[in-house]
Protein backbone atom coordinates (compact mmCIF):
# COMPACT_ATOMS: atom_id res chain seq x y z
CA UNK A 1 0.00 0.00 0.00
CA UNK A 2 1.30 3.58 -0.60
CA UNK A 3 2.52 5.31 2.12
CA UNK A 4 0.38 8.60 2.48
CA UNK A 5 3.14 10.47 4.67
CA UNK A 6 0.95 13.55 5.11
CA UNK A 7 -1.16 11.30 7.22
CA UNK A 8 1.89 10.35 9.32
CA UNK A 9 3.10 13.78 9.45
CA UNK A 10 -0.35 14.97 10.67
CA UNK A 11 -0.07 12.63 13.50
CA UNK A 12 3.10 14.86 15.01
CA UNK A 13 2.99 17.53 16.88
CA UNK A 14 4.99 19.78 14.35
CA UNK A 15 4.67 23.62 13.90
CA UNK A 16 3.47 24.91 10.32
CA UNK A 17 1.51 23.21 7.17
CA UNK A 18 2.68 20.02 5.32
CA UNK A 19 4.10 21.21 1.79
CA UNK A 20 6.20 18.24 1.07
CA UNK A 21 8.71 15.16 1.97
CA UNK A 22 11.82 13.87 0.08
CA UNK A 23 14.26 10.79 0.74
CA UNK A 24 17.24 11.90 2.48
CA UNK A 25 20.54 10.57 3.17
CA UNK A 26 22.04 7.11 2.60
CA UNK A 27 21.35 5.28 5.85
CA UNK A 28 21.29 1.48 5.52
CA UNK A 29 19.07 0.52 8.68
CA UNK A 30 15.82 3.15 8.23
CA UNK A 31 14.37 4.78 5.65
CA UNK A 32 14.45 8.73 6.62
CA UNK A 33 12.84 11.37 5.01
CA UNK A 34 13.05 15.53 5.13
CA UNK A 35 9.35 17.27 5.86
CA UNK A 36 9.13 20.60 4.23
CA UNK A 37 6.67 23.15 6.11
CA UNK A 38 4.88 25.43 3.70
CA UNK A 39 5.85 28.65 6.22
CA UNK A 40 8.92 30.13 5.54
CA UNK A 41 8.83 31.18 9.71
CA UNK A 42 8.76 27.57 10.63
CA UNK A 43 11.09 24.65 10.99
CA UNK A 44 11.53 21.44 8.96
CA UNK A 45 11.86 17.90 10.33
CA UNK A 46 13.08 14.83 10.04
CA UNK A 47 10.71 11.50 9.54
CA UNK A 48 12.21 8.36 10.08
CA UNK A 49 10.86 4.79 9.09
CA UNK A 50 12.12 2.76 12.18
CA UNK A 51 13.47 -1.15 11.68
CA UNK A 52 11.49 -2.70 13.90
CA UNK A 53 12.82 -6.25 12.62
CA UNK A 54 16.42 -5.12 14.19
CA UNK A 55 15.19 -2.70 16.86
CA UNK A 56 12.26 -4.89 18.11
CA UNK A 57 10.97 -2.96 21.18
CA UNK A 58 9.96 0.50 19.33
CA UNK A 59 8.43 1.83 22.85
CA UNK A 60 11.64 1.10 25.28
CA UNK A 61 14.14 2.52 21.91
CA UNK A 62 11.35 6.14 22.02
CA UNK A 63 12.26 5.78 25.31
CA UNK A 64 15.91 5.45 25.80
CA UNK A 65 16.35 8.52 22.94
CA UNK A 66 13.73 10.79 24.93
CA UNK A 67 15.74 10.22 28.21
CA UNK A 68 19.04 10.96 26.27
CA UNK A 69 18.07 13.70 24.56
CA UNK A 70 16.44 15.59 27.81
CA UNK A 71 19.67 15.05 29.57
CA UNK A 72 22.00 16.61 26.82
CA UNK A 73 19.42 19.41 26.92
CA UNK A 74 19.88 20.04 30.38
CA UNK A 75 23.31 19.73 29.99
CA UNK A 76 23.31 22.53 27.23
CA UNK A 77 21.23 24.74 28.99
CA UNK A 78 23.74 25.11 31.81
CA UNK A 79 26.38 26.86 28.88
CA UNK A 80 26.05 29.81 28.16
CA UNK A 81 25.55 30.60 24.27
CA UNK A 82 24.24 26.93 23.49
CA UNK A 83 22.05 26.26 20.57
CA UNK A 84 19.24 23.71 22.14
CA UNK A 85 17.57 23.29 18.52
CA UNK A 86 21.14 21.92 16.77
CA UNK A 87 23.12 21.09 19.67
CA UNK A 88 21.25 18.15 20.14
CA UNK A 89 18.46 16.03 18.56
CA UNK A 90 14.82 16.96 19.46
CA UNK A 91 12.56 14.46 19.13
CA UNK A 92 8.88 15.59 18.31
CA UNK A 93 5.85 14.49 20.15
CA UNK A 94 3.02 12.86 18.85
CA UNK A 95 -0.42 13.54 19.29
CA UNK A 96 -1.26 10.43 21.43
CA UNK A 97 1.76 11.21 23.62
CA UNK A 98 3.61 8.11 22.46
CA UNK A 99 6.58 9.50 20.41
CA UNK A 100 5.65 6.96 17.78
CA UNK A 101 3.18 6.26 14.85
CA UNK A 102 2.33 2.88 14.06
CA UNK A 103 0.35 2.97 10.62
CA UNK A 104 -1.53 0.21 8.99
CA UNK A 105 1.29 -1.47 7.39
CA UNK A 106 2.94 -1.81 10.61
CA UNK A 107 5.46 0.74 9.94
CA UNK A 108 6.89 2.40 13.22
CA UNK A 109 7.50 6.30 12.54
CA UNK A 110 9.34 8.85 14.23
CA UNK A 111 10.42 12.45 14.01
CA UNK A 112 12.59 15.02 14.88
CA UNK A 113 13.62 18.93 14.63
CA UNK A 114 15.80 19.08 11.23
CA UNK A 115 19.39 20.16 11.69
CA UNK A 116 19.98 23.54 9.11
CA UNK A 117 22.81 23.80 7.39
CA UNK A 118 24.78 20.91 9.10
CA UNK A 119 27.21 18.62 7.00
CA UNK A 120 29.46 15.38 8.32
CA UNK A 121 31.99 13.47 6.86
CA UNK A 122 31.87 9.86 5.72
CA UNK A 123 36.27 9.51 5.79
CA UNK A 124 38.59 11.18 7.74
CA UNK A 125 41.42 13.41 6.08
CA UNK A 126 43.53 14.19 8.85
CA UNK A 127 44.39 14.43 12.84
CA UNK A 128 41.83 17.50 13.11
CA UNK A 129 39.07 16.06 11.75
CA UNK A 130 39.58 12.99 14.16
CA UNK A 131 40.04 14.95 17.16
CA UNK A 132 37.00 17.03 16.59
CA UNK A 133 35.30 13.30 16.21
CA UNK A 134 36.65 12.12 19.46
CA UNK A 135 35.73 15.24 21.11
CA UNK A 136 31.90 15.07 20.01
CA UNK A 137 31.73 11.66 21.55
CA UNK A 138 33.95 12.47 24.54
CA UNK A 139 31.27 15.14 24.67
CA UNK A 140 28.91 12.65 24.25
CA UNK A 141 30.07 10.13 26.52
CA UNK A 142 31.54 12.85 29.94
CA UNK A 143 27.49 14.88 29.60
CA UNK A 144 25.40 11.21 29.93
CA UNK A 145 27.56 10.01 32.77
CA UNK A 146 25.29 11.31 35.61
CA UNK A 147 22.38 10.55 33.52
CA UNK A 148 19.65 9.71 36.74
CA UNK A 149 17.58 6.55 36.83
CA UNK A 150 17.42 3.08 36.14
CA UNK A 151 20.14 1.94 33.59
CA UNK A 152 18.91 2.42 29.67
CA UNK A 153 16.57 -0.48 27.81
CA UNK A 154 19.54 -2.85 26.25
CA UNK A 155 18.10 -2.58 22.34
CA UNK A 156 20.68 -5.28 20.99
CA UNK A 157 21.39 -6.99 24.08
CA UNK A 158 24.75 -8.53 23.79
CA UNK A 159 25.98 -6.74 20.83
CA UNK A 160 29.35 -6.34 21.63
CA UNK A 161 29.57 -9.24 23.99
CA UNK A 162 32.84 -10.25 22.10
CA UNK A 163 33.13 -13.88 24.33
CA UNK A 164 29.59 -14.80 23.77
CA UNK A 165 30.44 -14.24 19.49
CA UNK A 166 33.46 -16.48 20.47
CA UNK A 167 31.51 -18.62 21.68
CA UNK A 168 28.72 -18.77 18.76
CA UNK A 169 31.77 -18.59 16.25
CA UNK A 170 33.48 -21.97 17.92
CA UNK A 171 30.14 -23.54 17.78
CA UNK A 172 29.65 -22.68 13.95
CA UNK A 173 32.95 -24.04 12.79
CA UNK A 174 31.81 -27.28 14.30
CA UNK A 175 28.75 -27.42 12.60
CA UNK A 176 30.45 -26.07 9.31
CA UNK A 177 27.05 -25.88 7.58
CA UNK A 178 28.16 -25.21 3.63
CA UNK A 179 31.16 -26.66 3.87
CA UNK A 180 33.28 -23.74 3.45
CA UNK A 181 35.82 -24.29 6.39
CA UNK A 182 38.19 -26.08 4.82
CA UNK A 183 39.74 -23.20 2.50
CA UNK A 184 39.53 -20.49 5.51
CA UNK A 185 41.16 -22.97 8.30
CA UNK A 186 44.03 -20.15 8.20
CA UNK A 187 41.31 -17.22 9.26
CA UNK A 188 40.22 -19.31 11.69
CA UNK A 189 43.54 -20.50 13.19
CA UNK A 190 44.48 -16.71 13.75
CA UNK A 191 40.78 -15.76 15.35
CA UNK A 192 41.10 -18.39 17.73
CA UNK A 193 44.68 -18.70 18.86
CA UNK A 194 43.41 -14.70 20.11
CA UNK A 195 40.21 -15.83 21.58
CA UNK A 196 40.89 -15.65 25.14
CA UNK A 197 42.48 -12.10 24.74
CA UNK A 198 39.57 -10.98 23.61
CA UNK A 199 36.68 -12.13 26.17
CA UNK A 200 38.77 -10.45 28.92
CA UNK A 201 36.79 -6.82 29.13
CA UNK A 202 33.41 -8.28 29.13
CA UNK A 203 35.07 -10.94 32.55
CA UNK A 204 36.63 -7.44 33.42
CA UNK A 205 32.94 -5.62 33.63
CA UNK A 206 32.00 -9.01 34.95
CA UNK A 207 33.96 -8.77 38.07
CA UNK A 208 33.52 -5.00 38.55
CA UNK A 209 36.84 -3.23 37.14
CA UNK A 210 35.52 -1.74 34.86
CA UNK A 211 31.81 0.21 35.00
CA UNK A 212 29.00 -0.32 32.44
CA UNK A 213 28.27 2.87 31.09
CA UNK A 214 25.99 4.79 28.46
CA UNK A 215 27.53 4.12 25.19
CA UNK A 216 26.87 5.27 21.54
CA UNK A 217 27.61 2.13 20.53
CA UNK A 218 28.07 3.11 16.50
CA UNK A 219 30.72 5.53 16.31
CA UNK A 220 31.58 6.18 12.48
CA UNK A 221 32.55 9.81 11.60
CA UNK A 222 29.72 10.60 9.98
CA UNK A 223 27.31 10.45 13.08
CA UNK A 224 28.87 14.13 14.02
CA UNK A 225 27.08 16.81 12.93
CA UNK A 226 29.01 19.82 12.59
CA UNK A 227 28.44 23.60 11.36
CA UNK A 228 29.40 25.74 8.63
CA UNK A 229 32.74 26.25 10.22
CA UNK A 230 32.90 22.68 11.25
CA UNK A 231 32.42 22.86 14.88
CA UNK A 232 31.13 20.00 16.52
CA UNK A 233 26.65 20.26 16.77
CA UNK A 234 26.25 17.13 17.89
CA UNK A 235 26.15 13.11 17.96
CA UNK A 236 23.13 11.80 15.96
CA UNK A 237 21.59 8.20 15.30
CA UNK A 238 21.00 7.20 18.66
CA UNK A 239 19.53 4.12 18.27
CA UNK A 240 22.18 1.91 19.45
CA UNK A 241 22.93 4.11 22.73
CA UNK A 242 23.04 1.50 25.23
CA UNK A 243 25.30 0.08 28.02
CA UNK A 244 28.33 -1.25 27.65
CA UNK A 245 31.81 -0.03 28.30
CA UNK A 246 34.08 2.92 26.85
CA UNK A 247 36.27 0.88 25.11
CA UNK A 248 33.39 -0.18 22.46
CA UNK A 249 33.21 3.60 20.93
CA UNK A 250 37.29 3.99 20.52
CA UNK A 251 36.99 0.67 19.59
CA UNK A 252 34.67 1.11 16.54
CA UNK A 253 35.83 4.62 15.75
CA UNK A 254 39.09 3.60 15.33
CA UNK A 255 38.13 0.44 13.13
CA UNK A 256 35.73 2.65 10.86
CA UNK A 257 37.80 5.80 11.00
CA UNK A 258 41.19 5.21 10.93
CA UNK A 259 41.54 2.49 8.70
CA UNK A 260 43.83 3.30 5.51
CA UNK A 261 41.98 1.09 3.45
CA UNK A 262 38.14 0.15 2.73
CA UNK A 263 36.37 -2.72 5.42
CA UNK A 264 36.31 -5.10 1.74
CA UNK A 265 39.38 -3.80 0.41
CA UNK A 266 40.80 -7.02 -1.86
CA UNK A 267 44.26 -5.10 -2.12
CA UNK A 268 45.47 -5.79 1.56
CA UNK A 269 48.65 -3.57 0.77
CA UNK A 270 46.10 -0.69 1.21
CA UNK A 271 44.92 -1.66 4.66
CA UNK A 272 46.83 -0.25 7.83
CA UNK A 273 45.62 1.73 11.26
CA UNK A 274 46.71 5.04 10.70
CA UNK A 275 48.37 5.94 13.91
CA UNK A 276 47.70 10.30 13.26
CA UNK A 277 44.04 9.42 13.32
CA UNK A 278 44.42 7.45 16.10
CA UNK A 279 46.33 10.03 18.11
CA UNK A 280 43.86 12.77 17.36
CA UNK A 281 40.86 10.87 18.09
CA UNK A 282 42.25 10.06 21.73
CA UNK A 283 43.59 13.39 21.97
CA UNK A 284 39.66 14.88 22.04
CA UNK A 285 38.24 11.94 23.24
CA UNK A 286 40.12 12.55 26.91
CA UNK A 287 40.28 16.43 27.01
CA UNK A 288 36.59 15.50 27.70
CA UNK A 289 36.04 12.45 29.73
CA UNK A 290 39.61 11.99 31.44
CA UNK A 291 37.90 13.43 34.49
CA UNK A 292 34.92 11.04 34.24
CA UNK A 293 36.55 8.01 33.55
CA UNK A 294 38.58 5.25 35.92
CA UNK A 295 42.01 3.98 35.81
CA UNK A 296 40.99 0.57 34.65
CA UNK A 297 38.88 2.15 31.83
CA UNK A 298 41.47 4.83 30.33
CA UNK A 299 43.67 1.21 30.30
CA UNK A 300 40.77 -0.21 28.24
CA UNK A 301 41.20 2.75 25.19
CA UNK A 302 44.18 1.56 23.19
CA UNK A 303 42.71 -2.14 23.35
CA UNK A 304 39.20 -1.62 22.22
CA UNK A 305 40.48 -0.64 18.66
CA UNK A 306 41.64 -4.38 18.82
CA UNK A 307 39.08 -5.89 20.39
CA UNK A 308 36.26 -3.80 17.90
CA UNK A 309 38.19 -5.26 14.90
CA UNK A 310 38.72 -8.60 15.94
CA UNK A 311 35.25 -8.67 16.87
CA UNK A 312 33.81 -7.60 13.87
CA UNK A 313 36.06 -10.31 11.74
CA UNK A 314 34.79 -12.73 13.82
CA UNK A 315 31.15 -11.36 12.51
CA UNK A 316 32.14 -11.82 9.11
CA UNK A 317 33.72 -15.25 8.95
CA UNK A 318 30.97 -16.65 11.25
CA UNK A 319 28.36 -15.68 8.27
CA UNK A 320 30.52 -16.72 5.76
CA UNK A 321 31.21 -20.44 7.23
CA UNK A 322 27.44 -19.98 7.74
CA UNK A 323 26.59 -19.46 4.09
CA UNK A 324 26.26 -15.71 4.16
CA UNK A 325 22.57 -15.28 6.01
CA UNK A 326 23.53 -11.80 7.97
CA UNK A 327 25.44 -9.38 5.90
CA UNK A 328 24.48 -8.67 2.46
CA UNK A 329 27.17 -9.74 0.00
CA UNK A 330 28.47 -8.59 -2.91
CA UNK A 331 30.19 -11.42 -4.39
CA UNK A 332 30.47 -15.24 -3.19
CA UNK A 333 33.84 -14.55 -1.62
CA UNK A 334 32.47 -10.62 0.19
CA UNK A 335 32.69 -11.96 3.64
CA UNK A 336 35.59 -13.78 3.23
CA UNK A 337 37.54 -10.75 1.67
CA UNK A 338 35.80 -8.47 4.88
CA UNK A 339 37.61 -11.09 7.17
CA UNK A 340 41.17 -11.00 6.04
CA UNK A 341 40.56 -7.09 5.86
CA UNK A 342 39.50 -7.00 9.47
CA UNK A 343 42.46 -9.23 10.11
CA UNK A 344 45.36 -6.92 8.31
CA UNK A 345 43.99 -4.20 10.01
CA UNK A 346 44.37 -5.76 13.13
CA UNK A 347 47.68 -7.39 12.55
CA UNK A 348 48.45 -3.43 11.79
CA UNK A 349 47.09 -2.59 15.36
CA UNK A 350 49.33 -5.00 17.20
CA UNK A 351 52.26 -3.62 15.68
CA UNK A 352 51.52 -0.39 16.59
CA UNK A 353 49.98 -1.31 19.67
CA UNK A 354 52.91 -0.18 22.28
CA UNK A 355 52.72 3.07 20.68
CA UNK A 356 49.08 3.60 21.26
CA UNK A 357 49.05 2.62 24.75
CA UNK A 358 51.28 5.21 25.22
CA UNK A 359 49.33 7.78 23.53
CA UNK A 360 46.44 7.05 25.75
CA UNK A 361 48.80 7.41 28.68
CA UNK A 362 49.88 10.98 27.12
CA UNK A 363 46.68 12.44 26.69
CA UNK A 364 45.29 10.89 30.22
CA UNK A 365 48.31 12.64 31.79
CA UNK A 366 47.72 16.13 30.07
Amino acid sequence: MAINIENVVGQFKIEGTFSEANIFGDGLINTTYKVKTAEDNQANYLLQIINHHIFKNVPELTKNIQRVTDHLREKLNAIPGSDLERQVLTPIDTLDGSGFVLDQDGNYWRMFLFIENARSYNQLSNANQAYVGGKAFGQFQSRLADLPGEPLYPVLPDFHNTEMRILNFIERVKQNPVGRLESVQEEVDFLMERSEEFKKVVQMGREGIIPERIVHQDTKFNNVLLDEKDDILCVIDLDTVMPGFVCYDIGDAIRNGANTGLEDDRDLDNVSMNIELFEGFIKGFLEETKEVLTPAEINTLAFGAKLLTYEQAVRFLDDYIDGDNYYKVNAPDHNLVRTRAQIKLLKSMEEQFDQMEAIVKKYAAN
